[in-house]
């Protein structure tokens, strides 16, 4: 007996393209309706009509307003239309293939930079709506453990390069790492004291070298 044929699938690039703005249209709509009225007094149906779509387009796409707020937290982090694990973005590698720690000091705090000017806003909604929707507060607490999962990664890094100062140990770099790359420390100077990204970033660097290296 021969084997059934298998339907063959049909890709079309116009309709995946299409959707992949329909997509970041709900995103778009849903960042600004979030930041302007916050997350529990935002509706699916204002989304859609702020993206111009229909609300069963927002489900079909996205999801129901919990996947909506993690894919727009996830796109933000990677800086991407879609989720990127951490070893995957290119920001990562940089830091792994450079030989120096504070080349990698250095490189790591533009990214975390570079990210926040996304995230933070995002972050400070997340925050305020965890009180009161139990299932944000699952997503903020798992983002908050990846990061500093992500952090003893990049304090291992430092290590192996041998240029640390004498005492340290690599939890202990993760753990203030993991503080002075929050988006709370980021809209603290950059949003309530109007640090330029840009001073934000070298002085970043310049903080993590003379707290973590010899010399």
């Amino acid at each position: 007996m021969s084997d059934p044929v298998k339907p063959r699938t049909y890709r079309s690039p116009v309709r995946e393209e299409q959707a992949r703005r329909t997509r970041q249209a709900i995103l778009a709509a849903a960042r600004e309706l979030f930041g302007e009225q916050g997350y529990a007094a935002t509706t699916i149906a204002q989304i859609a009509a702020t993206a111009g779509v229909a609300v069963d387009t927002v489900y079909a796409s996205v999801g129901a307003k919990p996947k909506v707020m993690r894919l727009l937290l996830e796109t933000a982090i990677s800086g991407t239309d879609q989720a990127v694990p951490a070893e995957q973005r290119g920001y990562v590698q940089r830091v792994r293939d450079a030989a120096d720690a504070r080349d990698k000091i250095g490189i790591y705090a533009a990214a975390v930079t570079e990210v926040n000017a996304r995230l933070a806003p995002l972050h400070l909604v997340l925050r305020g709506a965890a009180a009161t929707a139990p299932e944000l507060a699952t997503i903020r607490d798992e983002i908050s453990q990846r990061r500093a999962a992500n952090m003893r990664l990049f304090a291992q890094d430092l290590a192996a390069t041998g240029q640390l100062r004498p005492g340290l140990d690599t939890d202990e770099i993760a753990d203030v790492v993991w503080s002075m790359n929050s988006a709370e420390y980021f809209m603290l100077l950059v949003r309530e004291r109007g640090w330029p990204p840009e001073r934000f970033a070298a002085w970043l660097a310049d903080a993590w070298c003379r707290l973590f290296l010899a010399s």
